[in-house]
């Protein structure tokens, strides 16, 4: 596989427990800002769904610009790369264990404040959550996808786009009914 290329992996029952870890691991780091939430996010999230083996935290913050300012050195600290040239401003991203500073990506750490982003995170994870056949045919895509773009991530993001507006919709009805006394 190309340094840094696509790995889909079986569900593993032990990501959860990977997610608390490194939630207790950034709490020192994440606890400094005006922290909201934290999430876990992303196919690893989603019990059954085979994934990429990183864990997606999502980190809801009141005040992003101020975490801009303040989070990337504490990060930084604790094995996070910080993508400063990220061209979409309404979120920090920072990847721990990315090589060359790591054998493989371990962690994605996604900096939001309150609001669509946010929303449409959680509302994909717990729709697929909840509707298993979505999720098994979410896996089948990403395996297809990830044989395509072996080493292209934004390629392999950018395919799944479709899938996810869908599944994003049906989410957002699903949430209207539920809601419904």
């Amino acid at each position: 596989m190309a340094l840094d290329g696509i790995e889909i992996a079986d569900y593993d029952p032990d990501w959860p427990r990977l997610f608390q870890a490194e939630s207790e691991a950034l709490a020192p780091v994440l606890n400094a800002l005006p922290l909201v939430g934290l999430e876990h996010i992303g196919s690893t999230a989603v019990p059954g769904l085979a994934a990429k083996p990183i864990i997606d935290i999502l980190a809801i913050v009141e005040d992003l610009e101020y975490a801009r300012t303040n989070l990337p050195e504490p990060m930084a600290g604790i094995d996070y790369v910080f993508w400063a040239d990220n061209p979409t401003q309404d979120r920090l991203f920072f990847v721990k264990g990315m090589p060359p500073h790591g054998e493989r990506r371990t962690h994605h750490v996604h900096v939001c404040q309150p609001g669509p982003l946010v929303d449409r995170h959680i509302l994909f994870r717990d729709y697929l959550r909840a509707h298993p056949t979505e999720a098994a045919a979410y896996a089948v895509l990403k395996r297809r996808l990830a044989a395509e773009h072996t080493a292209d991530r934004e390629g392999y993001t950018a395919a799944k786009n479709a899938f996810v507006e869908r599944v994003v919709a049906l989410a957002e009805r699903w949430c209207t009914l539920r809601a419904k006394p």
